[in-house]
């Protein structure tokens, strides 16, 4: 008789199997997986783009006073985006496809009737630098677009990489006319 009680005392079995084991099992189960949620959230969370990133995901541009010739430096999701007004002979000088590095006609990078405004990401793609160009005075090396002072890439006044070790014209961002003198970036 002393067996049968040793083993009922070792027993925590109720009628249908289940052991108070399976029980803390299924809530250090449920402990964990609330825990890891609690942990990964804050880091998943903080992989999304900052409140001041999506205010800019879309900006307008009034066009009147930039002269022809001129350019200028808009941030766009944080981002250097250069608007420029070409003149005649910029517009002729993008025309030429010889040489180029990154394959694209100046016809593919502008809007159908406003070839005089080109919108370009401002972001060498070789190292992430910021080409100069925009200043009457800055450096826009032998094709007149930008130049990066960093590893000397040269782009034309398309934005076409031309020269140096950039592997892809400067970005177009998508960009619409909201009317002859304003655009909407993003």
């Amino acid at each position: 008789m002393a067996e049968s009680t040793t083993a009922t005392a070792h027993s925590s079995h109720d009628g249908d199997g289940v052991t108070k084991r399976d029980f803390l099992t299924l809530v250090m189960g449920a402990g964990a997986a609330v825990g890891a949620g609690a942990v990964a959230w804050p880091l998943i969370d903080s992989m999304n783009p900052s409140k001041d990133v999506l205010a800019l995901s879309s900006i307008e541009i009034d066009l009147k006073p930039i002269q022809a010739g001129q350019a200028i430096t808009v941030m766009w999701r944080g981002k250097p985006t250069f608007v420029r007004h070409r003149t005649a002979d910029e517009i002729k000088l993008a025309a030429k496809n010889d040489g180029l590095l990154d394959p694209a006609t100046d016809k593919e990078r502008v809007k159908a009737g406003k070839e005089q405004w080109l919108v370009v990401i401002g972001i060498c793609t070789h190292l992430g630098c910021v080409p100069v160009g925009n200043k009457a005075t800055d450096n826009r090396g032998e094709y007149g677009g930008w130049f990066c002072p960093c590893h000397g890439s040269q782009y034309d006044t398309s934005g076409r990489v031309r020269h140096g070790p950039a592997p892809a014209n400067l970005p177009v961002p998508p960009y619409a006319f909201v009317s002859d003198t304003k655009i909407k970036i993003g």
